[in-house]
């Protein structure tokens, strides 16, 4: 383990948060709230952090393998200390420094789970803030240094390749201009989004704000009642749009803005299982309203709904917990499903979903020919032993991981099944909202059940591994 390196590394983000922490500090200046000093406090204690670490380092050296690892548990857990000194610093909003971390790792986990009430009062940096903290963990401020840093050399691979998970993510030859091709790709996205929001009907500061956590597959919103303040069919149809874009491998969109070319969507097995999904899930709870007695006129929120809970990104409209009979469990179930490999979507991923359902269907034709010799199969490519022992790892491990999670808060909170296993699972698919206790925020969750889901939110954002390993013997003995 090179220590110094690892410092070093994490002190150069540290100083590109602090960077960041200028631009609510403009929205504070503009709007002339007493949040900028507040900003400008965080900004310049971050940046000291930063220094110091960066250049108490004399020889760094090429960062290796599982020095990535490390460095990006160290970075989260180091971003969400460091996020919430705006929250817990500002005497407008009066948090505990839980709740404050809370809303940090919530919002750069792009969870979008909230202990903060009268959004609609508060300062429009604050909200702001909020935002912005989405937009960096979407595609993940890890990949954005390897975009603008090149001094990280070799080593940026390790990071990328830690913190952005996905199918075929190298875009280029050099990991760099792949970063930055993403990012690139990102942002174009989320300035189509805004205009789309203000065409529609929301301010222009409500439209950026907005296409940040859209984009970021987030939740956060500027208003306590979410998307639901607006009710707008144009807003959420443009929030619809998004969301399904969004949750779409990124390295997808690249292949088919470069070859200009819409087939490279429907050829792919992952979003066509991905779509097919959305719309079964749909019909599925739109059917259980109609038994219930809802009527036609649940379909736009359904509709709205199914979006934004199976992609993980927790807008509400209505408060979908109430719904009658198994519909808040059936949108529940498919957040643990996610969006495409490589979006910024948390949940299994549906890749993964799609293999596990080809392995069992593998295993229904073997019941009936023993002697037969069956493939799992993406269309017409095999798909080699070695890929579906690591997704049956994967699915083991986050089985394992959400069950032990829920036992423990439920230790820990005292709290209802139902609130417990839905908070466990919105904080692990980096969902956010959830149902009985949870379904409006998390503010009555105890401080200790709020660390435990916090340390979820990272579990999830990072897909398990990439922080279990470092809980390990074996990974220190090295």
């Amino acid at each position: 383990m090179r220590r110094s390196m690892i410092f070093r590394i994490t002190g150069i983000l540290l100083m590109l948060m602090a960077l960041m922490l200028l631009l609510p500090a403009l929205i504070a200046l503009i709007y002339q709230e007493e949040s900028l000093r507040v900003f400008l406090i965080s900004s310049a204690i971050t940046l000291v952090i930063g220094l110091v670490l960066t250049f108490s380092v004399r020889h760094p050296r090429e960062l290796r393998t599982r020095d990535g690892f490390i460095v990006t548990g160290l970075f989260y857990f180091a971003l969400g200390l460091v996020g919430a000194l705006p929250l817990y610093l500002d005497p407008l909003i009066a948090i505990s420094f839980t709740d404050a971390v809370f809303e940090s790792v919530s919002g750069f986990t792009t969870t979008g789970a909230t202990v903060l009430t009268g959004l609609d009062d508060m300062p429009k940096s604050i909200l702001f803030y909020r935002q912005l903290l989405q937009w960096l963990g979407g595609m993940g401020i890890i990949v954005l240094a390897v975009a603008i840093l090149p001094m990280l050399g070799i080593g940026g691979m390790q990071l990328y390749r830690t913190e952005f998970s996905g199918r075929d993510n190298k875009l280029t030859p050099r990991i760099q201009e792949t970063a930055k091709a993403l990012w690139y790709l990102y942002a174009s996205l989320t300035a189509a989004c805004a205009i789309a929001y203000y065409l529609a009907g929301m301010s222009w500061f409500d439209a950026i704000c907005h296409s940040f956590s859209t984009v970021a597959i987030g939740g956060f919103s500027t208003y306590d009642a979410s998307i639901g303040h607006f009710n707008n069919s144009a807003v959420e149809a443009v929030a619809i749009v998004f969301m399904v874009l969004a949750g779409i491998n990124f390295a997808l969109h690249f292949w088919a803005w470069r070859r200009k070319s819409l087939m490279s969507y429907l050829r792919d097995w992952e979003v066509r299982t991905y779509l097919s999904i959305l719309g079964l899930v749909g019909a599925s709870v739109f059917g259980v309203m109609l038994l219930s007695g809802e009527g036609l006129a649940s379909i736009r929120p359904v509709l709205f709904q199914t979006v934004s809970i199976a992609t993980t990104t927790g807008y509400t409209t209505e408060n979908f917990s109430q719904w009658p009979s198994a519909a808040p469990f059936i949108l529940i179930f498919a957040a643990f499903a996610g969006g495409c490999a490589g979006s910024t979507a948390g949940g299994i991923k549906i890749i993964r979903v799609l293999l596990l359902f080809q392995q069992g269907l593998r295993e229904i034709r073997r019941l009936v020919h023993p002697a037969g010799v069956f493939h799992v199969k993406l269309g017409q490519e095999p798909v080699s032993g070695r890929v579906m022992e690591a997704v049956w790892g994967f699915f083991s491990a986050y089985v394992f991981v959400f069950v032990v999670l829920m036992i423990a808060f439920l230790v820990l909170s005292g709290t209802d099944g139902i609130t417990g296993f839905s908070a466990v699972a919105a904080t692990l698919t980096n969902l956010g909202p959830g149902l009985g206790d949870v379904a409006a925020n998390y503010q009555g969750v105890s401080t200790s059940g709020k660390w435990l889901l916090m340390f979820s939110m990272v579990l999830g954002r990072l897909e398990i591994f990439t922080l279990l390993v470092l809980l390990t013997p074996a990974f220190w003995r090295r």
